[in-house]
């Protein structure tokens, strides 16, 4: 049966309150408050554990991706916990409008509130291909600008955390850093009418100098380990069961692509579509210009990095669309498509030889352009060490510990081999 769907309507923006779930929370944090100044009253979820799981289970089918269990699970356990008033609330969830099974979140969403007795909940759609509108939530040039700026600042710091976190000589003190630089940055958000980007690559360089000079490290070495998939359970620690954290515990240092390589993977499929099918030509268009505006800001986030610190500034996207060249086409776009494979490839071309390919277990295309491509990455690039591992509520959390404990024992009985011996 149809769900039917409750608009947001402009009086609703008013005094509601919306929900939205939390992937990346230093991109989030920062991108809560944009949502502030544009009068939007929002809540970024932070609930997590069992809990959620349940709510996920009992209200979304079984066979559903586990993303889509996680979120409507969040929510849900929000919207039942008292703390909301159900009849003031919102739920916000982004959509891409791609092949993959998250373009139907929404509706997911809206079937799983109808059955958890929450119908008159309103789902809003966050997007940029016009699937949904709804008249009390606009994304404009402005707003849509102010969370591109939250993109750079997040990625910078997830950055530099995954850089100085295993090398800090005092535990605690990246933590410590990068909640000043959240606080500093949500703060000037408040406070400026007039964000623009020169003050985004003066607090860029900023932030790049406070970590290289105010934040002691170790020289000690340690494995690296790269970290690629489907891009929630890549990025969200209740999803892949703080697979960072995990691996960083266990004596490695985590490397992986910020949100902007995504960004500019889903703006550069119009382009594909055109050079490959001759489908769309003003969107192609337009998504070319909106490309090479990407790339050109990436590029000068690296040479800040070059010229400011002694960190490992993100890798070139044209270098990440090359590497690609005999193992796929860019014509392959579903879920994470091509970009998977690639970042891969990027990973080991830039020395990281350790890579753990995080999916749900139920993700087709994940499985096709991550664990479906590993053969041919190995027969290229000996000596690899590639892991894939599945995330779903039936999983076992020890046996994916285990399987991760296993890399690092070969990864760090590798690098002992090749260190020079006194």
């Amino acid at each position: 049966m149809a769900t039917e769907r409750v608009i947001f309507t402009k009086e609703m923006k008013k005094d509601y309150t919306i929900l939205f779930p939390n992937m990346l929370e230093m991109h989030f944090k920062i991108m809560a408050e944009i949502f502030h100044q544009y009068g939007y009253r929002v809540e970024l979820l932070q609930n997590e554990g069992q809990a959620v799981i349940d709510c996920g289970l009992k209200y979304t089918h079984n066979d559903a991706c586990y993303p889509a269990l996680l979120i409507i699970g969040q929510f849900i356990d929000a919207l039942k916990s008292g703390k909301y008033d159900v009849n003031k609330t919102a739920v916000l969830m982004t959509q891409t409008g791609g092949g993959c099974r998250a373009s139907n979140y929404i509706t997911l969403i809206r079937k799983a509130l109808a059955r958890a007795g929450l119908a008159q909940v309103p789902v809003i759609s966050l997007n940029v291909a016009g699937l949904e509108k709804n008249p009390g939530f606009k994304l404009t040039l402005g707003f849509g600008k102010r969370i591109l700026y939250a993109v750079y600042y997040g990625d910078l710091l997830m950055s530099l955390v995954n850089q100085c976190r295993p090398y800090e000589v005092t535990p605690g003190d990246t933590q410590k850093m990068m909640e000043k630089w959240v606080a500093y940055l949500v703060r000037e958000l408040k406070e400026s009418r007039s964000l623009n980007y020169k003050m985004v690559q003066k607090n860029y360089i900023n932030i790049l100098k406070d970590f290289e000079e105010n934040l002691p490290r170790t020289n000690q070495k340690k494995v690296r380990v790269g970290i690629v998939g489907e891009i929630y359970v890549k990025f969200s620690p209740l999803a892949n069961n703080n697979l960072e954290r995990f691996l960083v515990d266990e004596g490695a240092e985590t490397v992986m692509a910020g949100l902007l390589d995504f960004l500019m993977y889903t703006v550069n499929t119009a382009v594909v579509d055109y050079r490959l099918y001759g489908i769309k030509k003003w969107r192609a268009r337009l998504m070319k210009i909106a490309y090479d505006f990407l790339h050109k800001k990436q590029l000068d986030f690296i040479r800040m990095y070059r010229e400011n610190s002694s960190f490992t500034p993100p890798t070139d996207f044209e270098k990440t669309r090359a590497a690609i060249k005999g193992y796929i086409s860019e014509g392959v776009q579903m879920g994470e498509g091509w970009l998977l494979t690639a970042e891969m490839l990027e990973l080991i071309d830039g020395g990281v030889t350790n890579v753990v390919c995080a999916q749900p277990f139920g993700c087709l295309p994940n499985h096709i352009v991550g664990k479906g491509m590993m053969k041919i990455i190995r027969e290229n690039h000996p000596g690899v060490n590639l892991v894939s591992i599945d995330y779903d509520a039936g999983a076992s959390r020890i046996n994916q510990e285990n399987r991760l404990k296993l890399m690092l024992a070969n990864a760090n009985r590798e690098m002992e081999e090749s260190l020079p011996h006194m």
